[in-house]
């Protein structure tokens, strides 16, 4: 087995151990993942919620909410060292049925996200790559085991002057994916696993399979226990994407920084943000340039939703 491969299997391997392994708590709020949902909702049927029942993944670099992020790397492709990666994303809560704890049950949200990259090297930015995606996910949570099960679409676009400047036909990439992830939380760690399927592709052979998995760790507490940076804590991920289509090639994304967040006296008055370091190796995660491999360091600032 190659390295890659092994060292994949290990990652997924840890995620199921955890997700596996018994809640401490049945209800959310002893959990270190904060998917945002009100501590005063009632129980039963809540339309259109604030919050969700997943909570955001910290490294995967086409998570949900929004960020700007400056890497600096190497590529396969023709585009500069210097990128500015930029992503812009919703969630819309249709309906979420707690019970029978607050922060269990099931629920159904609309996201919609896009994903741009610019090439800094050039004296106008050029916008080299821009995937859309829109989605339905529903996510299910019972204790500290949470599932989203997602249903989306993804359009990826070059940018003019990227084509202009380098000659190349412009293709309209394009797929339908189905996804599952399970995740499970144990005191200051979580682990995920799962992974997607996609169809209804164009051009025909980006239909394949994607193994998806990564481990995550969130400081008890705060930073410093007064001051500016009481509502502020570690935290670090590890995320690992392996894609059938590329031999099953190995994607590494690993972010780790401050996430400051809101006191109890402000709980629902702002979003948590933070600050991180960043590094990526293995295919491209730029929709057009997929089959091309990356390598990049930076540092960003990402915003929950």
């Amino acid at each position: 087995m190659r390295r890659s491969s092994r060292a994949t299997l290990t990652v997924l391997t840890l995620a199921t151990l955890v997700v596996a392994r018994p809640a401490g708590s049945a209800h959310f709020g002893g959990s270190l993942c904060d998917a945002g949902i009100p501590a005063d909702e009632t129980l039963g049927l809540v339309w259109f919620p604030r919050g969700d029942l997943f909570c955001p993944l910290i490294s995967d670099p086409k998570g949900d909410g929004s960020f700007l992020s400056y890497v600096r790397g190497t590529s396969t492709s023709a585009f500069g060292t210097d990128v500015g990666s930029v992503g812009i994303g919703d969630r819309f809560g249709i309906f979420r049925s707690n019970g029978p704890n607050l922060g269990e049950g099931v629920q159904l949200s609309l996201t919609g996200s896009v994903y741009a990259q610019f090439d800094l090297n050039k004296p106008s930015f050029d916008l080299i790559n821009a995937d859309y995606q829109v989605g339905l996910p529903l996510t299910i949570r019972r204790g500290q085991v949470s599932t989203r099960i997602r249903l989306y679409h993804q359009s990826s676009h070059l940018g003019d002057e990227y084509i202009l400047n380098n000659l190349v036909v412009r293709e309209n990439l394009a797929f339908q994916a189905f996804e599952v992830l399970v995740s499970g939380e144990q005191g200051p760690l979580r682990a995920y696993g799962g992974g997607e399927y996609l169809f209804g592709a164009n051009p025909r052979e980006v239909e394949t399979r994607v193994l998806h998995g990564g481990v995550e760790l969130r400081q008890p507490g705060s930073l410093l226990p007064g001051g500016a940076l009481r509502n502020a804590r570690l935290i670090a991920g590890l995320d690992v994407k392996s894609v059938e289509e590329l031999d099953w090639s190995v994607a590494w994304s690993g972010r780790a920084g401050i996430e400051f967040g809101h006191g109890a006296e402000n709980e629902h008055r702002s979003k948590r943000w933070s600050v991180t370091g960043e590094y990526y190796d293995g295919p491209s995660p730029y929709g057009q340039f997929f089959r091309e491999y990356v390598r990049y360091y930076g540092v960003g600032i990402h915003i929950g939703i």
